[in-house]
């Protein structure tokens, strides 16, 4: 928008009325008075020697009327607001947008060196701005909010330049390599790590929470083979969705934190078991009930085939899953808490969250990177391949992140567990990302661009024999705890979100023109 669309750029003295209408203090209001009506104008500004000692408005004459005092024998000094806020003529008319909002004044002298100039009123403000609001926000907003502090949260942060991100006050990456996933569930929710015996009980608790409701079950083999193309992550929304109707999950405005909790228990432990259940029954087996013995993680490799899992594949799984519970006031967090913050039920907040995740640009590239390493092939083809793509423009996945600067703690907690479960096909996923940081650096000087969480957890899932269409979907079964904690925390001390945006399209108004 140009400056004379908006009002930027321009000074008070170019937008004020002069000569100003004046009064005297020793005037009569009703001498004042006919001088407004004469000349059409809002206020006379009281002044002496061309300063302004106070100003007399439309307002100030309704509230002598409501006193029932004699206009004809009250001085304008009685009624006048004394010592009158004003603003210089060669300042930005931003700040007199701000003042008149701030102060809700409607007329504000202008003066220049102490001296009476000017006035500027309200509607020579909205006159050259052409109704811009007065109540913008100072400054560029970043594209994507990016650094915006929006909220205050005891869940945990993302300390991008450190490489560094934690769960309340632990450390993400030290919990998932010496507690269960169940213990940082319990932590998340609790705010404080469970003892043995509470462990316990929160398992017992979990346990029957993750069976499918009949009703649901009978109609998860129409959504599981609906469309021409198996799409996990639609399925399981239009699944979880299901849940919503069935338990009869209300506004949390309706029904408060003790119901909230249930509602993210169930979800929580429904969501592993709905997630695998779906991708059976689309291959044309029938889902398998959860082991009753068995954790988070490795129950959920239990129902992919029926097998107690391998332990260290159960453990890479429940690592991963913990690695990834939270993460800041990322995109479907943040889609979560909106929606939360309207009063809205659970159900509502998590599928919200969901549509957001299954975007390519947050949850959908762990496969995507796993494409990339196989494309290479091997690791004499890595170079040029690496450099045609960087040369040509194309996106390295599971390369960069909005947050980390430096090395993604995750990548590099996951680059480990690859390592254990087997070492020789981890050297070459390390060569490729050794040389495409090398790269990067080279061709695009200033981008640190490092592995995130993306590149080694494809790698991971995939040697323990997770099929890649389930990828996201086993995102979404970990963060979805770190979801239902965000809405509870939003539901405890709610403000409806309710940003602004900055119009930059054609100044209004214009004038509509007739149909020819």
């Amino acid at each position: 928008m140009g400056e004379s669309g908006s009002g930027r750029g321009r000074s008070v003295r170019e937008i004020m009325s002069h000569p100003v209408i004046t009064a005297s203090p020793d005037e009569t209001v009703v001498e004042a008075a006919n001088r407004m009506r004469e000349h059409q104008v809002g206020s006379v500004v009281v002044a002496e020697d061309d300063r302004p000692l106070g100003i007399l408005t439309e307002r100030d004459l309704v509230r002598m009327a409501a006193s029932s005092r004699d206009p004809s024998g009250s001085k304008v000094s009685e009624w006048m607001t004394e010592t009158p806020e004003v603003i210089e003529a060669d300042h930005d008319v931003t700040e007199a947008f701000a003042t008149f909002h701030e102060r809700n004044f409607r007329h504000l002298p202008v003066v220049s060196a102490g001296k009476l100039v000017g006035i500027v009123s309200l509607r020579d403000l909205m006159r050259v701005a052409r109704i811009q609001p007065v109540d913008t926000p100072a400054g560029e907003v970043p594209k994507g909010l990016e650094g915006v502090a929006v909220a205050e949260t005891e869940m945990g942060d993302v300390r991008g330049q450190e490489g560094f991100y934690h769960y309340r006050q632990y450390n993400a990456v030290e919990l998932a390599e010496k507690r269960t996933l169940e213990d940082v569930w319990y932590l998340l929710y609790n705010g404080e790590l469970p003892t043995k015996a509470e462990r316990e009980e929160f398992i017992e608790e979990i346990r029957p929470l993750r069976n499918i409701p009949e009703p649901i079950m009978e109609l998860l083999p129409s959504i599981a083979r609906m469309g021409e193309h198996f799409i996990p992550m639609d399925a399981l929304r239009s699944a979880y969705s299901l849940l919503g109707t069935t338990e009869d999950f209300r506004p949390w405005l309706d029904e408060g934190q003790e119901a909230l909790r249930k509602q993210g228990m169930r979800t929580c432990a429904l969501f592993p078991t709905l997630v695998m259940a779906l991708y059976r029954l689309n291959k044309g087996r029938d889902p398998i009930d959860p082991h009753p013995e068995l954790p988070y993680g490795a129950n959920y490799l239990y129902m992919l085939r029926g097998e107690e899992p391998d332990p260290d594949h159960a453990r890479a799984v429940e690592q991963y899953l913990i690695a990834t519970i939270d993460h800041g006031f990322n995109a479907s967090t943040f889609t979560a808490r909106v929606i939360t913050s309207t009063g809205a039920d659970m159900c509502s907040a998590v599928v919200g969250a969901l549509g957001a995740l299954s975007g390519p640009l947050h949850g959908g590239a762990p496969s995507r990177a796993l494409d990339m390493l196989e494309d290479i092939g091997s690791p004499e083809a890595a170079d040029a391949w690496l450099r045609n793509a960087v040369e040509s423009g194309k996106r390295l996945m599971g390369f960069g992140h909005r947050v980390y600067k430096t090395d993604d703690p995750r990548s590099v907690m996951l680059r480990g567990v690859a390592e254990r479960l087997d070492g020789e096909r981890v050297e070459f996923a390390k060569l490729v990302e050794k040389r495409a940081v090398e790269i990067l650096q080279e061709l695009k000087p200033g981008r640190n661009l490092y592995p995130n969480v993306e590149f080694y957890a494809g790698i991971v899932m995939d040697m323990i024999g997770m099929p890649r269409e389930l990828f996201t979907p086993t995102f979404a079964v970990s963060r979805v705890i770190g979801w239902t904690a965000h809405i509870m925390e939003q539901a405890s001390d709610n403000r409806l979100i309710r940003p602004s945006a900055r119009y930059v399209g054609p100044p209004p108004p214009q004038e509509v023109p007739a149909v020819d």
